[in-house]
This record gives structure tokens, C-alpha cells and sequence, in this order.
């Protein structure tokens, strides 16, 4: 056998964890290597501090160990609650900036959203017809590659990354699917100006925000929910998916009080929110902000009979007393904890944590960053060993985070197609229920060797993320050849230190620096947090 095929089975059966059975790439599901028996910090780092880390961000990196180093546990998971630190290297802010679907006004870009679908329906058929089908295609695919694009680039980059995470988490919360009708258009405004924002506040803020976003109304349509002509889809998934969990205690009377409630509440008319966002004189009872409104016309203005309270009929008021009540039941502070403990910490987080963070969420009135703490001061969050394997968002950023340690890429777009070919791109969810967070979904064999295919590129150096969209090497690319992982301080203090004698040893057979951070990044202790 050539000597790149047996290589190439080599990582991939690291990444089974079947080593040295190297016949084993087709098996489906990885088994956990035991993690080396190291007991001595390295530098101040104990394998628990870095276990804690691992949990705590998408990746390790420099600044994150530096500042660790300086603050402590405490003080350091102090001042990610405190949630200001969004800090992105100048240039990647810049080229965040510089996306349209991030800089224009939304108002402006769903009216040339909706003018550009004009021009293509009024063109008459034939070459025409196609070349400007094929423009509104490009045009729409750029509208949804940016905006993945832009929040890759914070969860990469971002100062503050129990924030990051909690970015990602809340944005597959509350799924949204950008290829339904116009959600593409309002996909970087719903990362960056409605969760974003909240994503370490008060849970029924966050829920307010997320029911007024036009990202949510279009694609749980309750644009389309008006008085004599209702559409429960949004009202059932808010309870079942997005507050209560199935088995709560709702039922299916609550779902169509609730629809009820939130009739009327849409995105303002097209032809005013062309108007740079100023509209006319407001109607009494009309209630807008930004391109949410709710309509009193539309609404069903009879009482309610909701989770055993009524609800007086008296208009946008209902909307917020309905979330009031929704996110005070205690099965809400469970739900919402359990959700957080899974994806933080286990597939299975014990009882007793998931009771404490419902304890802190029903005792401060939902605040986010209460429930965090509770839950990254416990026990379970420094624990050894991880038996979390990384969905691909997981995967791919915190190999970034490791490769290239702090430095900026000018082309992003790489990386939103490698996670789509790893099957969880961002804002492609069909289903409401958001990419599944559980180990078992994502440890297939195609999964496993897209991870290898990702390594490899990712590892080489030799890849599109410093070159420009012609394909041109960009100005201050880094030297070619692959990035030094084996000899970088974050790997010695970070990685090595936790390494099971078994990736150890597929890394002492590696034949050049490029398979040497292949198999690294392709091995359980990476792909496991």
C-alpha cells in the first residue's frame, strides 16, 4: 500500500479511536482514549483548569491561557459574565464591517432584496430570464454566506468566548432557516442585534427579542397569524421548543390561547419600511420597532385562558404578559438549563447540577449569566476526561483557534463550506429544533472523515483562508508550509499535557509537520472536550 493511503487510514482510525487496527475507518462511532496520567501543572495549568477552559470557550488560544494566568478561575469567569468584551482583532472587525448584509440598514436591504425578486419575475423569458435567475441566486447565496461568514468570524476571534458560545447556542436555540423566503436578509441583523445583545441577559428578553425579530416571524409564520385567519406554527414552537420542552405540563389549548395572543404581530408593510425605517403617523394601538409591528387591526382582541391564567384582551400588552408567565414556570428554568448543561458540559449532566442552574434561573428571574455561574463553579465543569464529542462548529473553530492562534484571515469562506460539508451549516436547519448537540449525531464514519479532510487542509497551511477572492495570495499572508503546532507554547502547556499514550504515539509516526497536526487535530483528545 502507497505510503499517503496508509497514512491517510492511519488518522482517520485515531480519529475511530481504534488504533493501531487500522482496518477499522468504516467503524461508526468513536471510542474515548483513556487521557494521559499527567498530575503536574504545567505552568499554573492543571489538567482541571484546562478541562474547565475547554468547556468554558470554543478553543483554546494564547491570549485566553495568558489572561487565565493573570485572573484566576474566579475573576476570570467573572469578567466574561459581565459580557462586554467583544473585542476582534482590528482586521477582522474590519472585514466584518465591510459585508453588506452587516452594514447596510435593514430596512434598505430587504427593499432591494424584494426589488431585485421584482426585476427577476418582470423579466420576460428566455437568456434574460436566466441570467438574471442566476444573478438573484448568487445574489441570495452572498446575503446568507456573509452573514456565516460574520459569525464565524466573532466565534473565532471574539474576545469574550463563553459569550461566543452562548452567540452560537442561543442562534440554534432559536433556530431560523435562511433559505425561507426573505430570513437570509435579516440573518446577520438577528445574530448581531438580537441575540448577540442578550445572550447573557434575561431569558424572557431574549424571547421577547427573538418573537419581534423578522428572521422568527417569517420562518415560524406568524406573519401570517392575523385575527380569522390564524397559524399556530410559532406558538407551538416557542412553548415546545424554544421555553417548556414537550411532556411540561402545556397543552394543546394553551398552544391556540397562545396563537390567539400573538395575533397581529408581523413585520411592518414593504412600502414603509422602504422608507429608511421613518414611517407616517402611527395608529392607536400599532405598536413598531425597527421592521416588527404589531398590527391591532389583525388582532384577536377577546380573552384568553392561558397556563391557568386569564389574559385580559388589550393588544400588544397580552404578547408580554404571555412571555411573563411562560418563563416563570418552573419547568422553563429546567428546560432552559438542562439545554445549557448538555451542550456546556455532558450529554448527560447529572440531576443535581441541572436543579441548581433551574434553582438560580427561577430565583433571579431568568438572568443568564446567574445560571452560568452557577454552572461553571461546579464541579462537573472542571472534570477530567470530557465525554462531549464537538459538533462541527465546535470542531472546526477550536482547530482555528489552535492552528492560527489569534491570527486574522481575510477569507472566511472557506470555512462556511467545510461546515456545510460537515452537515450543521450556520443558519441551515430545516426543522425548527436546531442542530442536534448530542455526541451520537455527529460520530458517524462520513462525519469523521470530513473531520480528517478539514485537518488535513486546515493543518497543511495550504489552504484559501489567506487568499483573496480571485485567488490571489493576500497581502501579509503567512510563510508557506504548515503552521508549528508541535512546537508552539499553547500546544505544550494546553494539549500535550492531557494526550492519551495512544495519540501520542500516531503522532510519533507522522512523516512531516503537515500529517503531525493532521493527526492531532483528527484525534480523540481534540475531537472530545
Amino acid at each position: 500500500m502507497p505510503a499517503a493511503p496508509l497514512r491517510r487510514r492511519l488518522a482517520l482510525g485515531l480519529l475511530l479511536g481504534c488504533l493501531p487496527a487500522l482496518a477499522c475507518a468504516g467503524q461508526a462511532t468513536p471510542q474515548r482514549l483513556p487521557v494521559a496520567t499527567v498530575t503536574a501543572k504545567v505552568d499554573g495549568l492543571s489538567l482541571s483548569d484546562i478541562a474547565w477552559l475547554r468547556r468554558d470557550g470554543f478553543g483554546l488560544d494564547s491570549a485566553t491561557l495568558a489572561r487565565y494566568r493573570q485572573l484566576g478561575s474566579t475573576r476570570f469567569l467573572d469578567e466574561q459574565l459581565a459580557g462586554g468584551d467583544d473585542r476582534l482583532p482590528p482586521q477582522v472587525a474590519a472585514q466584518i464591517r465591510s459585508f453588506p448584509v452587516v452594514n447596510t440598514p435593514l430596512p434598505e436591504l430587504w427593499a432591494d432584496f424584494r426589488e431585485r425578486q421584482k426585476q427577476y419575475k418582470d423579466t420576460p423569458a428566455g437568456p434574460a430570464k436566466d441570467t438574471a435567475k442566476k444573478a438573484l441566486a448568487q445574489y441570495r447565496r452572498g446575503l446568507e454566506q456573509q452573514a456565516a461568514q460574520a459569525e464565524l468570524l466573532h466565534a473565532i476571534y471574539g474576545g469574550d468566548q463563553l459569550k461566543e458560545q452562548l452567540v452560537w447556542f442561543w442562534l440554534n436555540h432559536f433556530s431560523v432557516y435562511a433559505n425561507k423566503g426573505p430570513v437570509r436578509v435579516f440573518a446577520a441583523d438577528y445574530e448581531e442585534n438580537v441575540i448577540r445583545p442578550r445572550a447573557l441577559g434575561k431569558f424572557k428578553d431574549l424571547v421577547m427579542a427573538t418573537l419581534k425579530s423578522p428572521a422568527m416571524l417569517v420562518f415560524l409564520d406568524n406573519v401570517h397569524n392575523v385575527k380569522d385567519k390564524t397559524n399556530e406554527n410559532y406558538a407551538r414552537e416557542l412553548m415546545e421548543l424554544h421555553t417548556l420542552g414537550v411532556g411540561s405540563g402545556y397543552t394543546q389549548a394553551d398552544v391556540q390561547q397562545l396563537m390567539r395572543v400573538l395575533t397581529g404581530a408581523g413585520i411592518v408593510p414593504p412600502r414603509l419600511a422602504a422608507r429608511e425605517g421613518r414611517f407616517a403617523r402611527i395608529p392607536p394601538g400599532v405598536v413598531r420597532e425597527g421592521l416588527f409591528q404589531f398590527n391591532s387591526r389583525q388582532h384577536d382582541y377577546g380573552d384568553k385562558s392561558f397556563l391557568g391564567q386569564t389574559i385580559k384582551g388589550s393588544g400588544y400588552a397580552e404578547i408580554e404578559q404571555a412571555v411573563d408567565l411562560i418563563t416563570q414556570q418552573p419547568a422553563c428554568a429546567h428546560f432552559v438549563s438542562q439545554q445549557l448543561a448538555e451542550y456546556f458540559v455532558d450529554d448527560k449532566p447529572s440531576p443535581a447540577l441541572v436543579d441548581a442552574m433551574a434553582q438560580t434561573f427561577q430565583r433571579t428571574d431568568g438572568d443568564i449569566a446567574q445560571v452560568m455561574r452557577t454552572m461553571f463553579l461546579s464541579k462537573e465543569a472542571a472534570a477530567v476526561g470530557g465525554h462531549k464529542f464537538k459538533d462541527p462548529t465546535r470542531f472546526l473553530v477550536s482547530a482555528m483557534r489552535l492552528t492560527y492562534d489569534g491570527q486574522p484571515i481575510p477569507n472566511a469562506v472557506p470555512l462556511v463550506n467545510w461546515l456545510r460539508q460537515m452537515g450543521e451549516p450556520l443558519y441551515g436547519r430545516i426543522t425548527p429544533d436546531g442542530w442536534p448537540l448530542d455526541s451520537a449525531s455527529w460520530t458517524g464514519s462520513g462525519q469523521l472523515s470530513k473531520r480528517f479532510d478539514f485537518a488535513r487542509v486546515i493543518g497543511s497551511g495550504r489552504n484559501r483562508l489567506f487568499a483573496d477572492d480571485g485567488g490571489a495570495n493576500a497581502a501579509n499572508d503567512p510563510p508557506p508550509g504548515a503552521p508549528d503546532l508541535q512546537g508552539s507554547a499553547l500546544y505544550r502547556d494546553a494539549i500535550a499535557p492531557r494526550l492519551a499514550d495512544a495519540t501520542r504515539d500516531a503522532l510519533a509516526k507522522a512523516k512531516s509537520p503537515m500529517e503531525w497536526n493532521t493527526f492531532l487535530l483528527s484525534s480523540p483528545d481534540f475531537n472530545y472536550r
